[in-house]
C-alpha cells in the first residue's frame, strides 16, 4: 500500500469552494484525508509549506504532430509536456494525419496512450472526432460511429464555412449528446490578414484581419443554435464584440460554453511591435480592447474555460517573416505559472477563478466530471510551487518544439508532482 502525507499544502479547490492550509493524506492514488493537522502513520512525507495542491487541470484542445508530423511533436512528448505543466486531461484535436475521422484512428491513438500509461505517469486522452471528412468542411463524417468508438466530441478545429452544412451537423449531431465546438471565422473576411485589424497592425505594416471575420461567423452560429437548440461550444474567442455577442447569448438562454485561449489573455496587438513569429497565432491576438474584454469575461465566468491550443512546429517551420509564419505556439508547460504570475500573483483574479477555469470549467464544457480535492476521490491533482524559478530552453521542455515567445527567459511558478487519477 502507497502512503503519503503532503504537509501544510495551501489546499486549492474551486469546486467546493476550499481554499486553505491542510495536510491531505493519498492512499493508493485516491485522496482519504484532508486536516488542519493529520498524523503520521508510516506515510512518505512530501513538504507543502509554500506550496499549492491544485485539481488536475484540463485542456479543452490542442495539437499533436503524430500521428503524421512526428518531426514536431510525438504522442509520447505532447502527455510528458502535458504532465510538467499540470494537465491530468488533454483534449486532442483531430488536426492529425490522418485526421481522426474512423473509429480505428481512435482505437489506434488511445491504445498508443494507453501503452505509454504502463511504464510512467501520463495524462489523459480526450479525443476530438472530426466533424467532417479529413475535417474539410464538405461531407459529414460517420458522427454515430465515431461517437460510439469513445470521442470526447466533434470539431473540425477549422472553421466551417457552409452554413447549410452547419445546420446538418446541429440537427444530425443533437441526439448524440456530445459536445461540438466550432471556431467561428469567416476566412472570406480574414483575406491575407495576419494580425488583427487597428492601429497597430497599421503602425507595423502588418495585413489586417478584422473583428468582423469573427462576429459574422459567430452570429449566423448563435443563430443557428438559437433557432435548432443543440449546445455548441465557442472556441477560441478574440474579440470584444465577441464577448458581447456570447454575452447575450448567454442571457437570452442559449445553451453555449465559452473557451478563449491564454495567448489571448496574455498578449494584444501592441506586443507585436517586436515581429516575434511566435505571436502569430490564429485567431490573431487582439487589440488591446480585445484583451480587456477578454480578461474581464474569464473573471466574471462569462467565457467559461481557458485553453492552451498548444500547436507544435519545427524550427524551419518559424524561421521565417511573421506573415509567412504558420500560425501556433507551445503551451502546455507554461500556461499555468504565466497565468499565475500574471492574474493571480498581482491578485487580479482570486486563485479559485484562476484554477476553475483551467479545470472544473472545462470538464463542464466536456460533459466530464471535475477533479476534485476532497476526501474518497482520485488523486487527480497537482502539486505547484508558485516560486520556483526555472529557465525556459529546449533541454528543460518536455516539448519536442520550442516555438514560444519564452524561449530562453526565467518563468517563476513550476509543477513538482502530478497524480494522474
Amino acid at each position: 500500500m502507497a502512503s503519503q502525507l503532503i504537509q501544510q499544502v495551501r489546499v486549492i479547490d474551486p469546486v467546493t469552494p476550499l481554499d486553505q492550509v491542510a495536510d491531505v493524506r493519498v492512499v493508493d492514488g485516491q485522496i482519504t484525508a484532508i486536516g488542519a493537522s493529520l498524523t503520521q502513520d508510516g506515510d512518505a512525507l512530501i513538504a507543502g509549506q509554500g506550496k499549492v495542491l491544485l485539481p488536475g487541470l484540463i485542456d479543452l484542445y490542442s495539437h499533436s504532430g503524430e500521428p503524421g508530423n512526428e518531426s514536431r511533436e510525438t504522442l509520447a512528448s505532447l502527455l510528458r509536456a502535458g504532465g510538467a505543466g499540470g494537465f491530468t486531461r488533454i483534449g486532442l484535436l483531430p488536426t492529425t494525419q490522418p485526421t481522426i475521422d474512423s473509429p480505428a484512428l481512435v482505437a489506434d491513438l488511445q491504445y498508443r496512450r494507453n501503452t505509454l500509461a504502463r511504464s510512467q505517469t501520463v495524462p489523459q486522452l480526450a479525443l476530438w472526432g472530426a466533424l467532417t471528412q479529413a475535417a474539410q468542411g464538405d461531407s459529414l463524417t460517420e458522427l454515430a460511429e465515431l461517437a460510439a468508438a469513445g470521442i470526447v466530441g466533434f470539431t473540425d478545429s477549422r472553421p466551417l464555412q457552409n452554413p447549410l452544412l452547419l445546420r446538418r451537423v446541429l440537427e444530425y449531431a443533437q441526439p448524440l449528446k456530445k459536445p461540438l465546438a466550432f471556431w467561428p471565422c469567416d476566412r472570406t473576411l480574414v483575406g491575407q490578414g495576419v494580425a488583427r485589424e487597428g492601429d497597430y497592425s497599421l503602425i507595423y505594416g502588418l495585413p489586417g484581419d478584422p473583428a468582423l471575420s469573427e462576429t459574422t461567423a459567430l452570429a449566423t452560429l448563435l443563430e443557428c443554435v438559437a433557432a435548432i437548440g443543440t449546445p455548441v461550444h465557442v472556441m477560441r474567442l478574440s474579440t470584444a464584440r465577441g464577448v458581447e455577442l456570447v454575452s447575450q447569448a448567454k442571457a437570452a438562454g442559449l445553451p453555449i460554453t465559452v473557451s478563449t485561449t491564454w495567448m489571448h489573455l496574455l498578449h494584444s496587438t501592441a506586443d507585436l511591435k517586436t515581429y516575434d513569429v511566435n505571436l502569430r497565432v490564429a485567431p490573431p491576438l487582439g487589440n488591446p480592447e480585445d484583451q480587456a474584454a477578454l480578461i474581464e469575461a474569464v473573471a466574471d465566468g462569462r467565457i467559461d474555460a481557458i485553453a492552451v491550443d498548444h500547436r507544435p512546429y519545427t524550427y524551419e517551420e518559424k524561421t521565417v517573416g511573421f506573415p509567412s509564419a504558420p500560425p501556433g505556439v507551445i503551451g502546455l508547460e507554461l500556461a499555468l505559472p504565466l497565468l499565475w504570475q500574471t492574474f493571480v500573483a498581482t491578485q487580479r483574479w482570486p486563485a479559485t477563478t484562476l484554477v476553475q477555469r483551467l479545470s472544473s470549467g472545462p470538464a463542464a464544457c466536456l460533459g466530464q466530471q471535475p477533479p476534485r480535492l476532497q476526501p474518497h476521490q482520485p488523486a487527480e491533482m497537482i502539486l505547484f510551487d508558485p516560486e520556483a524559478r526555472w529557465e525556459v530552453s529546449s533541454a528543460t521542455l518536455h516539448s519536442h518544439a520550442s516555438n514560444t515567445p519564452w524561449l530562453g527567459q526565467t518563468l517563476q511558478g513550476q509543477v513538482l508532482q502530478l497524480w494522474s487519477g
